[in-house]
């Protein structure tokens, strides 16, 4: 997925009021959130707020839907969403659990209590990549073999190619790609890691509440990652670390602007 994000939800479009409608004159503006997005925040927040670990058992649908004062039908969408995500797990017969994904950072301290949507969240995610990726970028500046830098190159040119012809699964597959890529050519496998969890963390944020389109922001993506890649090819590690820390920046405002326009309107 790009930094800049581009999915496009599939799923029923039962809704929840965001916020009251406002009138202005005679147009009246009506914010609406998917009812299963909010249902899927709070039960993250659930999560949180009792300290659950990797393998407790959650309420049913029935107590999450008197819980949060909604229908089952609507819990049963967040909880599809949050599968998919690998926060929970339905076991048929058995109920609902914590996911337990091995490798994910959703398993660790510091990722149990992540929520997608939180603006704070979201920022303290951003410094953590920056920290990791500009490392990562630096070191491959320095250590990144032949077949890396094509490897790099590949997935640099595949983003543009998705971003001029509109291929949004094009484009956000080849994102996932040159960050990975970057990541490997540092050689260093914790950051390696690092990267890969901090990117799975970041998708939770596309996936519940925030929606684009390949717009302007993927031709800014486009334009530095090739600002990346030219500097770790030039072997420039300095360069590439502030070309690195200039796209995560831009990719934080474009975060930002969404969640406060999807919260407040």
């Amino acid at each position: 997925m790009d930094d800049t994000p581009a999915i496009e939800a599939a799923l029923p479009a039962q809704v929840l009021p965001a916020a009251p409608a406002a009138v202005n004159g005679s147009d009246e503006r009506r914010d609406y959130r998917p009812g299963y997005e909010i249902v899927a925040e709070r039960i993250l927040e659930y999560i949180a707020e009792e300290r659950l670990a990797a393998g407790d058992r959650l309420p049913t649908e029935i107590d999450l839907a008197q819980m949060l004062s909604t229908s089952r039908a609507v819990v049963r969408e967040a909880v599809k969403i949050l599968s998919a995500l690998g926060r929970v797990r339905a076991h048929k017969g058995r109920g609902l659990f914590v996911a337990d994904d091995e490798g994910m950072l959703v398993t660790s301290r510091w990722g149990g209590f992540f929520r997608p949507v939180d603006i704070d969240h979201v920022l303290m995610l951003f410094e953590f990549r920056r920290v990791q990726e500009m490392s990562a970028s630096s070191l491959a500046a320095t250590r990144a073999t032949p077949s890396e830098l094509r490897t790099i190159e590949v997935a640099m040119e595949q983003c543009r190619h998705g971003f001029v012809h509109g291929q949004v699964d094009v484009f956000n597959q080849a994102d996932e790609d040159f960050h990975a890529a970057v990541s490997a050519a540092s050689h260093n496998t914790f950051l390696v890691s690092a990267v890969r969890d901090a990117r799975r963390l970041q998708r939770q944020s596309s996936a519940i509440g925030i929606h684009d389109t390949l717009g302007e922001n993927a031709g800014a993506a486009v334009e530095e990652h090739e600002a990346i890649y030219r500097a770790i090819r030039d072997g420039k590690p300095d360069e590439a670390a502030e070309a690195t820390a200039a796209h995560l920046d831009r990719t934080l405002e474009d975060y930002r602007r969404e969640i406060q326009r999807r919260l407040f309107g």
